[in-house]
């Protein structure tokens, strides 16, 4: 059986891991022998030294000669037997070496930091006077260590593009499926809500029938605005300037008529009873009244529902409050995902299309604001409001 947290994000990431580690790996390896074949390079040069130095033979100086003038890559600085700079370089800018008189001693702290194992040449024994050399990293070695992490950087990047990529992807299809499934449902609604409407035309021929025929209305106008709302969905909306206090007063009122008197409602709009935003009515209600059934699903027909609204001229916030079972932390990046419930009947879209309707019609916000097992929970609505000003 797979794992649950085993997904293509984590194999990617896992195969990414093992190249890069692979690389520093070898890259070390590399190095390492590169920095042992420099060392090596330095003792011969400190060698030629000294039989530049010392040697009377012409072909040994000349030997010599050849091998000191052949190191144009490591950087070598020449001290006494004190440590104290003799003044002699190789391979560093002498422009700095002239213009900053504290460069040399830098570098070669820098050199005793990278290998204080100094090459020492023996002038004369008695007194004792010798030549010490250290030595720095070439530019090929540094190449050579910087590779690990410009490979790591290039295949995060490169995961990072494969993963925007495929999440794109992923939404699109997603978006394509959920306005085909809108467009579908609206579509086979359709015929079944005009033949209803024709029956109650009949039906309210017949004065008998005047106590149902009203209640029957109602239940076909319900129908007709499912039907709308899925329209709505499968197309771009229009949006109009309405005040989101007002179609929350009007749901608030409808799901108030339809729960029990043990269900306490409170809708506090005093800070945006006149602030309009852009809205399409029909789905702006539709995310209103999945809010208000998933709190009245969570207290279970017995609690308070509290809706409170701010605004900060930018956008209104909307909470709606419950008092009910609250969410536990291992669901809480679930609830909004299609097909997650926790009740025994519901096909999970209520939370997933609402957020869908604030996200991507009204360019708003929709989450979990707060949630406690056993307290309750927030959800909060934030909707744009700056957008007035291109009206």
């Amino acid at each position: 059986m797979k794992p649950h947290w085993l997904n293509w994000r984590v194999i990617l990431v896992g195969i990414a891991i093992l190249l890069v580690s692979g690389t520093i790996i070898y890259s070390q390896y590399v190095s390492g022998k590169i920095a042992r074949e420099e060392r090596k390079n330095v003792e011969a040069w400190v060698e030629a030294q000294r039989t530049i130095l010392n040697s009377s033979d012409s072909a040994s100086i000349n030997l010599a000669t050849k091998i000191s003038t052949e190191n144009s890559q490591i950087p070598i600085i020449e001290t006494n037997e004190k440590d104290a700079i003799t003044g002699n370089y190789l391979n560093l800018d002498s422009t700095r070496v002239k213009e900053d008189k504290d460069y040399l001693n830098r570098k070669l702290a820098e050199f005793k930091r990278y290998n204080n194992n100094a090459i020492v040449l023996v002038l004369k024994e008695n007194p004792y006077t010798a030549n010490k050399y250290y030595y720095g990293e070439s530019e090929l070695l540094k190449e050579v260590q910087l590779y690990p992490i410009v490979q790591l950087i290039i295949v995060a990047l490169f995961i990072t593009i494969a993963i925007v990529a495929l999440q794109t992807a992923n939404k699109s299809a997603q978006n394509q499926l959920w306005a085909s499934m809108a467009k579908e449902t609206a579509h086979q609604l359709g015929t079944p809500v005009s033949s209803l409407q024709g029956w109650l035309e009949l039906l309210k021929e017949n004065e008998a029938n005047n106590a149902i025929v009203p209640e029957i209305a109602k239940d076909v106008n319900r129908l007709l605005l499912i039907t709308d709302r899925f329209g709505k969905i499968g197309s771009e909306p229009q949006l109009e300037w309405r005040k989101p206090a007002e179609q929350i007063h009007h749901m608030v009122d409808y799901m108030k008529r339809r729960t029990g008197g043990q269900v306490n409602f409170i809708f506090d709009d005093a800070m945006i009873a006149d602030t309009k935003a852009l809205l399409s009515p029909p789905l702006f209600d539709w995310v209103v009244e999945n809010l208000i059934k998933n709190a009245l699903d969570a207290i279970e027909g017995n609690g308070t529902i509290t809706i409170t609204a701010s605004t900060n001229e930018v956008y209104a916030l909307i909470d709606v409050t419950d008092t009910g079972k609250g969410i536990s932390k291992t669901h809480l990046n679930d609830v909004f995902k299609p097909g997650f419930t926790t009740k025994r009947r519901g096909w999970g879209l209520g939370l997933s299309l609402s957020k869908r309707i604030i996200e991507q019609y009204h360019k708003g916000k929709l989450f979990v604001k707060w949630s406690e097992p056993g307290k309750g929970s927030t959800f909060r609505i934030i909707l744009p409001l700056q957008r007035s000003a291109e009206q």
